[in-house]
């Protein structure tokens, strides 16, 4: 079992905390701040007890070291508003004079936000020497990364390492509670809703889930490989070819397992995304493109989901970015929402087709991560969560 944040008194402590602020920013502007609102919690806690803190995250991809539009400058100024009466500091490097020499002011219950970590180069490589100056920031790790934690990145992996105390945040203990420890004995039956656009974004959860749940229902384009391989024609919709053997093997397995494995018997079809006029169809002519499921589909994975216990959906059923195409993606949001099951809801599009369809307070968990949710739901061992288990022994 893994340490969490309320196990361990964190007072008057000096704590090192790796956070995922990771927001875009446009011309020193924040465009969303939802990951930056996520991590209140676990920093107000900290706070409240009189923790000295130096918070860390990366922010997008600088290749060769600082970059200006990389800068994590707009995120402490942004945490300085949402944190009203705490004085925020933001040093201007990561292990450098600047940050140090700030760590080493700070007073109890403040908070310093160094410079982006992968201003380091050292950070993505998971260099030891940086986890080495990153242990001299705090007594205590705490991690609410979970955005990260699939890395093996120093600052996520080598340095906690480093530490006695090691914590997860409130945000990573629920991430962790409801992908992994929830996961593992899910209550039955259990279903898994996938969508998005290609079947080799999915390959890794698709052959883990197929071993798991007891139902699956595929959507988006990825669907399309799918009905191809099963010999159907798919017009103009998007195909990967070279992902045909991978979906045979996938439902043949299935198959052998004897659970349903659902695709698309309808569509919304329309002849490109420059000309959106939607119509209904059975079938997808040559000429035609299918952008969304029809009703058919959606009374046919509705009557699915109502049967659940557990549902995870990751991925839209359709190209949810056109009001044309949502309906899909909406209905579907609103079936998983009506049951009474555990309902575990990750990926962009799909979580804001749950704010879209205003069904967002109905769902179980909604995960704050991309590739990282996928890896936990899929069983994978995550490094920045192993690191968590090790320590907590």
């Amino acid at each position: 079992m893994f340490k969490k944040l309320k196990e361990y008194d964190v007072s008057n402590k000096r704590v090192f905390l790796r956070l995922d602020l990771n927001v875009p920013v446009k011309e020193g502007k924040i465009k969303d701040d939802s990951r930056i609102t996520a991590a209140l919690p676990t920093i107000r806690y900290l706070l409240e007890r009189n923790a000295r803190v130096v918070a860390a995250s990366h922010l997008g991809r600088p290749k060769n070291g600082p970059a200006p539009e990389f800068s994590l400058a707009p995120v402490a100024k942004r945490l300085a508003e949402l944190l009203p009466g705490t004085d925020v500091v933001f040093a201007g490097d990561v292990v450098g004079d600047d940050a140090f020499s700030k760590a080493s002011a700070l007073k109890e219950g403040e908070l310093l936000l160094l410079e982006n970590l992968r201003f380091e180069t050292g950070e993505t490589k998971g260099d030891e020497e940086l986890a080495a100056k990153i242990r001299k920031f705090g007594d205590v790790y705490v991690t609410d990364a979970f955005g990260a934690v699939h890395r093996a990145h120093a600052s996520v992996f080598q340095a906690p390492k480093l530490f006695d105390v090691v914590l997860a945040g409130f945000l990573i203990e629920k991430e962790i509670q409801y992908l992994k420890e929830n996961l593992e004995k899910p209550e039955r039956p259990y279903f898994a809703l996938l969508g998005g656009a290609k079947v080799s974004d999915k390959i890794p959860i698709l052959k883990s889930l197929v071993e798991k749940v007891d139902g699956i229902a595929i959507a988006g384009g990825m669907a399309y490989t799918f009905l191809y391989a099963r010999g159907e024609k798919v017009g103009r919709s998007i195909l990967e070819t070279e992902m045909v053997g991978t979906a045979t093997a996938i439902m043949k397995r299935a198959a052998e397992r004897g659970i349903p494995f659902l695709l698309p018997v309808d569509h919304v079809i329309a002849s490109s995304m420059e000309d959106p006029v939607p119509t209904e169809s059975a079938k997808i002519d040559d000429n035609s493109s299918a952008f969304d499921i029809g009703p058919k589909t959606i009374a046919l994975f509705a009557a699915e989901i109502k049967k659940a216990k557990t549902i995870v959906w990751n991925g839209p059923m359709g190209v949810f970015e056109k009001e044309q195409f949502r309906k899909g993606t909406v209905e579907i949001a609103k079936a998983v929402a009506d049951t009474g099951a555990v309902k575990i809801v990750g990926g962009g599009d799909s979580v804001s087709a749950i704010k879209v369809a205003g069904v967002e307070n109905r769902i179980t968990h909604i995960s704050t991560g991309g590739g990282a949710s996928l890896e936990l739901i899929a069983g994978d061992k995550l490094p920045g969560v192993e690191i968590l288990y090790e320590k907590g022994q």
